[in-house]
């Protein structure tokens, strides 16, 4: 897609895209994809990724098996994998399939626990682009609350 047919389609709104076409645009598989659907994607602007937080996932064995916790860090993931998602969709087909590296993780706070059983509401808004750099803000809401928020930059390239 052109610059310029990116910027007349920026804007424009998918409802849904269910987890076989996220495979297709990201190249995150099972353990580390973790993002289940994509809700309200703007193009060029942003997205709601949905993660469902099962008892079944495998860093619930270690981190911390009487109290399972999902690591912060795999939150600020989902967070990127869904910006990934946002990026690729407003690239287009050129982008599909290519690697998205975290440059920067700004202001990162962890405000409750995310558990088992929590349906995540993954919140991410295009701040700025340059080129195949995209800055975003994010959050991870869970029944309404703020669980963890950033600020994060990466780079999208060819394998």
């Amino acid at each position: 897609m052109s610059a310029t047919e990116t910027k007349a389609a920026e804007g424009m709104t998918i409802d849904t895209l269910e987890v076989r076409r996220i495979m297709e645009m990201i190249p995150h598989r099972y353990p580390m994809l973790l993002v289940d659907r994509v809700i309200n994607l703007r193009l060029g602007e942003g997205a709601i990724g949905i993660k469902n937080v099962s008892i079944n996932e495998p860093f619930f064995q270690g981190h911390f098996p009487t109290e399972p916790v999902m690591p912060g860090v795999l939150i600020v993931e989902s967070m990127a994998q869904t910006a990934g998602v946002v990026v690729v969709a407003t690239m287009g087909a050129d982008a599909e399939g290519k690697l998205v590296y975290f440059m920067s993780i700004d202001g990162a706070r962890f405000r409750r626990p995310v558990v088992p059983g929590d349906r995540v509401e993954v919140h991410v808004q295009k701040l700025q682009s340059r080129q195949n750099v995209w800055k975003f803000s994010g959050k991870a809401i869970v029944d309404g609350n703020i669980a963890a928020e950033a600020t994060f930059a990466a780079m999208i390239r060819g394998r």
